[in-house]
C-alpha cells in the first residue's frame, strides 16, 4: 500500500484541511486577549515614569450639614430660647446657612474669611424682612462657635457641629 497523498481520499483531505483550519481559528482567538507587557524597557524607545503611569484621580468632596444651636446672649434674644439651625459646607470654603426664629426662615451664606481655614461668616435674610449676621470660628474639622444678631439686635451665642 502507497502512502502517498494521491491515494488519500479527497474526503479525507477536507476533513484535515478543515481540523487545521479549525485549530488556526482557535488559537487565534484564543491569542486576541493577549498582549505582551515589556520587563525591561527597550533601547531606544520612549520611557515613562512609574508615576506617570499611575492616573490620580482628585477626591470628590460632598458637602457636609452641621448642626447650630444659638442660645441667647442678651435680654432681646432670650424671647427667642434656644434656635436651632443648620450650615451645610459645600467643602470649597462656602455652604448654606439656615434657621427658623419664631416661624420666619433665614436663609444665606456661610464664607469663610480671607486666607483663613477656621474663620468666617454668615448672612441669612428672612421671610418676612429680617436679617441675621453671624461670625464663627471652627476649632476643629466639625467643631466651632460663633456670635449672631438679629436686624432688632437680639444676639445669640452660637456652637456648630455636634
Amino acid at each position: 500500500m502507497s502512502s502517498s497523498i494521491a491515494s488519500v481520499s479527497p474526503v479525507s483531505r477536507y476533513t484535515r484541511l478543515a481540523a487545521q483550519v479549525a485549530a488556526l481559528a482557535a488559537s487565534s482567538v484564543l491569542l486576541t486577549a493577549c498582549y505582551v507587557v515589556p520587563v525591561q524597557p527597550v533601547p531606544g524607545g520612549p520611557v515613562q515614569s512609574p508615576a506617570a503611569a499611575v492616573q490620580s484621580v482628585a477626591p470628590v468632596n460632598t458637602a457636609v450639614t452641621f448642626n447650630a444651636r444659638m442660645y441667647p446672649a442678651n435680654d432681646l434674644a432670650a424671647r427667642y430660647g434656644l434656635v436651632q439651625g443648620t450650615v451645610t459646607n459645600d467643602m470649597h470654603g462656602r455652604g448654606i446657612f439656615t434657621a427658623n426664629i419664631l416661624g420666619e426662615t433665614y436663609t444665606g451664606e456661610a464664607t469663610r474669611s480671607a486666607n483663613s481655614a477656621r474663620t468666617g461668616v454668615a448672612n441669612g435674610v428672612g421671610a418676612r424682612g429680617g436679617w441675621m449676621r453671624c461670625t464663627y470660628q471652627m476649632n476643629s474639622g466639625t467643631l466651632g462657635t460663633g456670635q449672631c444678631e438679629l436686624n432688632n439686635g437680639a444676639r445669640f451665642t452660637m456652637h456648630v457641629g455636634s
